[in-house]
């Protein structure tokens, strides 16, 4: 597998770029943030994203999406990462699509995979239930009655789950925490019955929500997949979603890592250059190395979604803690270098930072990767 991008998706980064650098600076993650926005992204920049195809890259054709493969929307989700950019690209395009892709009866793809191509739905992963990640330790139940299922539980940490039109939540319809058979999958509505949402404002102004599900009643026809065995999906869902926060990990740590090295070749100490200084040299330069190393685990992971699917439990764990461990070294060493001001609310680099480790947590920290990774080794 060559770990290059061909034209078409150097074409496709160059537009994201270009159209990010417009229209989603990181000055405007401010502007949402200072105003406490109610909504955390702006819908004419998201309807902008859907009508440039971003939301439907990944989505079969007959779906109305583009069936222009993970690679690109990777190289999507790597921009939006060197611009911070407040969007439901995430939750709904990249989450939400590939759990009602690979997991979603005919009837719900024909219906929802359209409108969230379009733009015009946006969805949230109601999955962890402590402050760790642990997507088999599921307490909240869904008991049938008739026809129907009632739900009943609290998640936490639900990205864009203030927001999002429907709900994808993880459920325990049998056994016992934290067994992996039993779970099954629902199509919530928001502003349904029993549901309060309680958004949390994170330390990066990530979007996400505290939601608790008070005797909630779905019809059957809200399972996605099939009931007791979502975990068959539930998986493959995870880990598409932590290659693509891997790929806006990378576009954080590449935008943090340039402006660091800027700033060295600008900032004087002592009448020199402190680029000049053979410490700080070398610690760029292990920055660097690390970047290269990560680019390639990343290229090969955002291939294996499309091209070799078998692989990707070991690749995306692997991918996932390459990444954290990256954006932590590249973060601290870009506020160390800065000084001072690094710390401050004035420079955008510690904006960079506190991504960085909110991202860190989602969806497995690095610990959580290291072990889940010696696991499917054999280990």
């Amino acid at each position: 597998m060559a770990l290059v991008l061909n034209e078409e998706q150097q074409l496709l980064q160059g537009t994201a770029r270009e159209f990010l650098g417009a229209n989603a600076p990181v000055a405007a993650l401010r502007e949402l943030r200072d105003s406490r926005d109610p909504l955390g992204y702006a819908p004419t920049l998201w309807q902008q994203m859907a009508e440039l195809g971003w939301a439907s890259i990944i989505l079969p054709e007959q779906y109305g999406g583009l069936d222009f493969g993970f690679l690109g929307l990777g190289v999507v989700l790597e921009e939006t990462g060197r611009t911070l950019s407040a969007s439901p690209l995430f939750a709904s395009a990249v989450v939400g699509a590939s759990a009602l892709l690979l997991g979603g009866s005919e009837e719900q793809k024909e219906t929802l995979l359209p409108a969230i191509a379009a733009g015009e739905l946006t969805t949230a992963l109601a999955l962890e239930e402590t402050h760790h990640h642990r997507p088999t330790q599921i307490a909240t139940r869904a008991e049938r009655d008739g026809d129907e299922f009632i739900i009943t539980g609290r998640k936490t940490f639900v990205l864009d789950g203030h927001s999002a039109d429907k709900l994808i939540v993880v459920t325990r319809s049998s056994g016992e925490p934290p067994a992996s058979s039993g779970l099954t999958l629902f199509l919530v509505d928001r502003d349904a019955p029993g549901v309060t949402v309680e958004r949390t404002i994170m330390a990066d102004s990530r979007n996400a929500a505290n939601i608790n599900f008070d005797q909630v009643r779905v019809a059957a026809s809200a399972v996605i997949g099939t009931l007791d065995e979502a975990w068959s999906v539930l998986e493959p869902v995870l880990d598409r979603g932590r290659v693509a926060i891997a790929a806006e990990m990378m576009g954080l740590a590449l935008e943090a890592f340039e402006r660091t090295v800027a700033y060295l070749k600008q900032r004087e100490q002592f009448g020199v250059l402190i680029g000049s200084f053979q410490a700080l040299q070398h610690r760029a330069a292990q920055m660097q190395a690390e970047l290269e190393l990560c680019r390639s685990v990343l290229l090969q992971t955002l291939s294996a979604v499309d091209d070799t699917p078998e692989q990707l439990p070991m690749l995306a764990s692997l991918a996932k803690a390459k990444l954290n461990e990256l954006a932590k070294l590249v973060t601290n060493e870009a506020v160390q270098m800065h000084g001072g001001i690094g710390v401050t609310d004035e420079l955008d680099i510690g904006l960079f930072l506190k991504r960085a480790r909110v991202a860190i947590q989602v969806f497995g920290d690095t610990g959580f990767h290291k072990d889940r990774y010696a696991t499917l080794c054999g280990y």
